[in-house]
């Protein structure tokens, strides 16, 4: 089974590139985030999970769900993380994860698509945008002709600064930047509820017709980069960058 968890696209076309390719079925894990919902999964094949990459780690939403729901059938788990750049040893700490869950992980990988962390980074344009997916496609299908053969994803060598960023930078990302104090709507907001309805953490109330953020957001940019009217803004560095989701299909 796929697992994916996927905030403006890019996760989700992997997800459902690798789906095609072994002919096997995909879970949403936004949904289950949302709903908080940590029932028991079951798969007879393999686990893929596949997510974005959030400081060089997977996002603490879903290591979250990962540890608290139980997982039967295949004890084989691979992850796939898309990211902009460097996944850093993000295997470290999912070993770790497989040891706690009790079972065998089988290898990470990134693939490389369209940087969508609006907050920090600048988005693509969208021709250069579907120009980084088409490069990513061969290492997405290669990734799961290996799977698909049930051999391990292979290993990549891991230096200091991938150490340094998987770590302590990790730890500090989280209290230091991962917040919603800088998300406002502008005068072109609709009141249409679309971002109310993406979050994965219900952190979004419409009050007055205007979206208010709470403090419980992990920085997943679907709001910003959802909203039909490009309409949110977060501080200055979003303004006048494009809004970046994967609407290629697979």
């Amino acid at each position: 089974m796929i697992l994916y968890f996927s905030g403006t696209g890019n996760s989700e076309y992997v997800a459902k590139r690798i789906s095609k390719m072994i002919q096997d079925e995909v879970m949403n894990l936004f949904d289950k985030c949302k709903e908080k919902d940590n029932a028991k999964v079951t798969s007879q094949r393999p686990w893929v999970i596949v997510v974005p990459t959030y400081a060089w780690r997977i996002p603490r939403i879903v290591h979250t769900w990962i540890r608290e729901t139980k997982f039967t059938g295949n004890k084989n788990i691979y992850f796939v993380m898309t990211c902009g750049d460097s996944i850093g040893n993000a295997r470290k700490y999912l070993k770790r994860l497989c040891a706690e869950k009790n079972m065998n992980y089988y290898g990470c990988i990134k693939i490389i698509m369209p940087e969508n962390y609006i907050a920090l980074f600048t988005t693509p344009t969208k021709d250069k945008a579907l120009q980084i997916i088409d490069q990513a496609e061969s290492i997405i299908d290669h990734t799961a002709l290996t799977i698909k053969k049930g051999m391990p994803l292979p290993h990549t060598t891991i230096s200091f600064m991938d150490r340094i960023k998987s770590g302590i930078v990790n730890y500090l990302f989280y209290p230091v930047l991962v917040h919603a104090k800088k998300f406002y709507a502008s005068d072109h907001c609709i009141s249409c509820g679309q971002c109310v309805n993406v979050c994965p953490l219900n952190n979004i109330q419409l009050k007055k017709g205007k979206p208010v953020w709470g403090k419980h957001c992990t920085h997943c940019m679907a709001c910003i980069n959802r909203c039909p009217k490009e309409a949110i803004e977060y501080g200055k560095h979003s303004l006048g960058l494009p809004r970046y989701t994967c609407d290629k299909d697979v």
